[in-house]
């Protein structure tokens, strides 16, 4: 004959606490390993559990954007209006221009499309090495390879 089993004794029961507000914790990327940190509210700098590098927080009301390395293809964040961010994991020193700095332009040879600073005369692709006069030059340009 089974012998009946008596119930687990259950946990006193505890309100649930919901996730912090964003108001009260922030994220920002490791500056050594590029983990997400999260930090609290008034932080000046956050210390990482994975490498143990030191990441200075942004003052309070900056604004932030973030592009991809040219050199390792890895998101970076940084604070807008920056001219350069410096890669933290192979050192390539990226442009940071904003939105209304770049222009675009299809490779005279390979059709790719280009982003080139705004101003520039020229851009030479990535992709096959052509370099594709801009501007005024590069109507006649377009027709050479398109008739």
């Amino acid at each position: 004959m089974p012998v009946p089993l008596a119930p687990y004794p259950t946990p006193p029961t505890t309100p649930y606490t919901p996730p912090p507000v964003n108001g009260t914790q922030s994220q920002l990327v490791c500056s050594g390993c590029r983990n997400l940190l999260l930090y609290p509210a008034g932080a000046t700098s956050v210390c990482c559990a994975v490498c143990n590098a030191v990441t200075a927080v942004p003052p309070p009301g900056t604004e932030m954007a973030q592009l991809v390395c040219g050199g390792c293809h890895t998101l970076l964040m940084y604070i807008r209006g920056a001219t350069s961010v410096q890669c933290s994991c192979c050192h390539t020193v990226n442009l940071a221009l904003e939105a209304n700095q770049v222009a675009h332009v299809n490779c005279g040879n390979c059709r790719m499309l280009l982003m080139y600073q705004y101003g520039a005369r020229s851009v030479k692709c990535a992709v096959c090495n052509f370099v594709t006069s801009v501007g005024a030059s590069s109507s006649t340009l377009e027709q050479k390879f398109t008739s």
